[in-house]
């Protein structure tokens, strides 16, 4: 999933900021343990079959995760630009 180049309402230069995978991360972990945690319940309340949890569980983290992805890419640009966030640089001594 990726940006577009520029903000068409402020022409703001997204190529200059460096979301890559830090949200997909955070949105797996956090998904993947409220889905462990649900699918625990669902286990020791109704106490379906393998193939029930397979069919409930995969396709609702898929689109939990999918979902989430692109507002979470932009929570993070948003957060850059805000903090004036750059890449990382080691200062000379003289």
């Amino acid at each position: 999933m990726a940006f577009a180049e520029r903000c068409s309402r402020c022409g703001l230069d997204f190529t200059r900021f460096n979301v890559g995978d830090g949200p997909v991360v955070f949105l797996t972990l956090g998904i993947g343990a409220l889905v462990t945690a649900l699918a625990l319940w669902v286990e020791f309340t109704f106490e379906p079959g393998v193939l029930i949890h397979v069919l409930l569980w995969v396709p609702i983290t898929a689109a939990l995760t999918v979902g989430a992805l692109r507002i979470a890419k932009g929570w993070l640009l948003a957060l850059e630009y805000r903090n004036r966030a750059a890449e990382g640089r080691v200062r000379e001594e003289p």
